[in-house]
């Protein structure tokens, strides 16, 4: 049995249960559409449906959706925390949670998972923080021929243009970021913004990993501009009173690291997750939006990537 990679991404990784559970709480989830699109995909183009490894799982969300559809699922996780979230929110006989890195995919287990037996890898807002050469190398190994890998993150949310005082609303909330928490964006962070265009692929990454196709490679952008937002995310977006904009907005990494370096502050005045709600209050207000109707509507965007391995 091989010695486990030390994860690379050090916010999720270190995550409690407590701190699993609240981001499984208060994470949108992603719409049946999606999941159907990967499903169709993978079966059009010859695949089967027997085992599916979603990596970066997390508190389980994508793995419990997909599990209806396979004989088999396996989540992957490096950290503990997030795993015992997952296996406390389910009883399938067909779904087991392990901790895991994307670069090992399990080979560290007892059994390993074995070369040539998934169907499916999928990593949902998760891929950017994986070692890319490394994982791309160790799913050629894991998968069938034929096999597919999804890779899918959300974009930036902006301001829905039906929110009232919605321009002033987003440049304050840009300045915020920019003030308080560009300094704790990471190189993963930046590449969910520009919707994984710089995300290392297979015949990108060095060494090239030669067993996946890239003449049927897949990229599908979600979004307003789109008109697809639906098929993204559940409710399309997020439109959610003030105190559930805290707390979405609180699983973000950037307001992790922010709030580790600033202890004091976090659940006062002075939290950067305060500071934003109360320029979004003072904002609605200037245009007569009264207390106890104040909600905030975001515009989010997503990109899907599907990889084949050749047959």
């Amino acid at each position: 049995m091989s010695k486990p990679t030390t994860p690379t991404e050090k916010t999720f990784s270190s995550f409690t249960k407590d701190q699993g559970a609240n981001y499984a709480q208060n994470r949108p989830g992603y719409h049946p559409k999606l999941f159907q699109t990967i499903i169709d995909h993978h079966t059009s183009t010859g695949g089967h449906l027997d085992t599916l490894l979603d990596i970066g799982c997390g508190p389980g969300t994508t793995a419990l959706a997909l599990a209806p559809h396979f004989t088999n699922v396996i989540g992957l996780d490096p950290s503990e925390g997030m795993i015992n979230t997952a296996r406390a929110s389910t009883t399938l006989p067909n779904l087991r949670f392990d901790i895991s890195t994307a670069e090992d995919l399990g080979s560290h287990l007892s059994p390993p998972i074995p070369d040539s037996s998934v169907d499916v890898i999928t990593a949902s807002t998760a891929a950017h923080w994986f070692n890319m050469p490394l994982f791309w190398a160790r799913a050629a190994r894991v998968l069938k021929p034929g096999g597919s890998v999804a890779i899918w993150t959300t974009g930036a949310v902006s301001t829905h243009p039906d929110m009232p005082n919605h321009t002033a609303i987003q440049a304050a909330m840009d300045a915020i970021e920019e003030r308080e928490l560009t300094p704790f964006f990471e190189p993963g962070n930046l590449l969910t913004r520009n919707m994984y265009l710089d995300l290392g692929l297979p015949w990108t990454v060095d060494p090239k990993v030669e067993e996946f196709e890239w003449e049927s490679f897949f990229r599908k952008e979600y979004g307003p501009d789109e008109g697809n937002s639906e098929e993204f995310f559940v409710g399309g977006g997020m439109d959610v009173n003030l105190d559930m904009m805290e707390k979405m907005l609180g699983t973000m990494s950037p307001v992790q690291r922010w709030r580790e370096a600033y202890e004091k502050k976090v659940g006062t005045e002075g939290d950067v997750v305060k500071l934003m709600r109360r320029e979004i209050e003072r904002l609605l207000r200037e245009v007569g939006v009264e207390e106890g109707q104040m909600f905030c509507k975001g515009s989010m965007r997503g990109v899907l990537l599907i990889v084949k391995k050749n047959a």
